[in-house]
């Protein structure tokens, strides 16, 4: 009887050290499950600040310095590099109690990747001489980013502290992830500046009067284009050249007229963009090289002369034209 009662201690205490470890073990393994959860938030976090909104901030500050075709580039990736980062945290190994915090997470981060869809669905229009019409909408779109930074800061990160200091799991940090600059973007006039590098009074500004551009020509090489349904047959390769000739046919001098030249073929759109000053009366020209277009195969071929400040009759700045290129 003693042996078995000693041989029945022994197992019971056997059977407490065998549920201490095993739940010693779970309980290790669901704070590094938690722990990881944590990093990888903070490094996505950490990944749209630097690669999503710092490139685009730096795009749009000074876009006027630049040409259009180079920002509206540097948008576009910042625009695909938000939608991976976004499915990434998609795919994110999520413990069950976190549930809140991703679902939270995503929101802000499909607000980041809304709103970068909306800048750069504006930004072409603004840097095209409507940038007064467009200002508010811009700046609208930046609300978008403030309320993600919101969600994130008061919602994702609370949670996540919340749930490690639950699990025991404590002196670990949750990395901030702040999109929005600063509040000045909120403002139109502010906005404007920025990217323009004019004010909402400087635009008021524009002199009374008739303010406008008429598309005359365009030619590759030698070879004058003519308006479709005619079909042009250009050499010059992959690479052409075009020449666009527009008269300012307004009253004032002005500068910074911009040239959009966008060949489609096969599905696919090449676009340059280039800008000169123009004088009452007076014609001058513009080279827009074009890269990558394919030979060969039909295309078409659009100029558009982007409106000034202060025009108002659009009639006579576009020109469209079919092509098939050639060496």
């Amino acid at each position: 009887m003693v042996r078995r009662g000693v041989a029945a201690g022994v197992a019971i205490v056997l059977l407490i050290v065998i549920v201490l470890v095993v739940d010693g073990c779970l309980k290790s393994e669901k704070q590094q499950a938690l722990k990881s959860y944590n990093r990888e938030v903070t490094a996505l976090g950490g990944e749209f600040a630097s690669q999503v909104a710092h490139p685009l901030f730096v795009a749009l500050v000074g876009a006027t310095g630049k040409s259009a075709l180079e920002v509206e580039q540097q948008i576009d990736h910042a625009q695909e590099q938000a939608q991976e980062l976004a499915a990434h945290a998609k795919s994110l190994s999520v413990p069950g109690e976190m549930a809140g915090a991703q679902r939270d997470l995503l929101l802000a981060l499909d607000l980041r990747v809304e709103g970068v869809s909306k800048v750069a669905a504006l930004v072409s229009t603004t840097l095209g001489g409507q940038a007064k019409q467009t200002s508010a909408k811009l700046a609208g779109a930046m609300e978008i980013f403030l309320a993600s930074d919101v969600i994130y800061s008061q919602r994702v990160v609370p949670l996540i502290q919340q749930t490690l200091a639950a699990n025991g799991i404590q002196g670990i940090s949750t990395g901030a992830s702040r999109f929005l600059p600063n509040l000045g973007w909120l403002e139109a006039s502010t906005l404007l500046g920025r990217i323009t590098g004019q004010t909402s009074s400087s635009q008021s500004a524009v002199a009374p009067g008739h303010h406008g551009s008429l598309l005359k020509s365009v030619s590759v090489g030698p070879t004058a284009l003519e308006a479709e349904p005619a079909v042009n047959h250009l050499s010059g390769g992959s690479s052409p050249t075009f020449t666009v000739a527009l008269e300012d046919d307004g009253e004032f001098a002005e500068t910074g007229v911009a040239v959009d030249v966008t060949v489609t073929a096969e599905g696919k759109q090449y676009k340059a963009s280039k800008q000169t000053n123009t004088e009452p009366g007076k014609t001058a020209t513009v080279e827009v090289p074009v890269s990558g277009v394919p030979l060969g195969v039909a295309a078409k071929v659009e100029v558009a002369i982007q409106p000034v400040p202060g025009e108002t009759n659009h009639e006579g700045t576009k020109g469209a034209y079919l092509a098939i290129f050639g060496e």
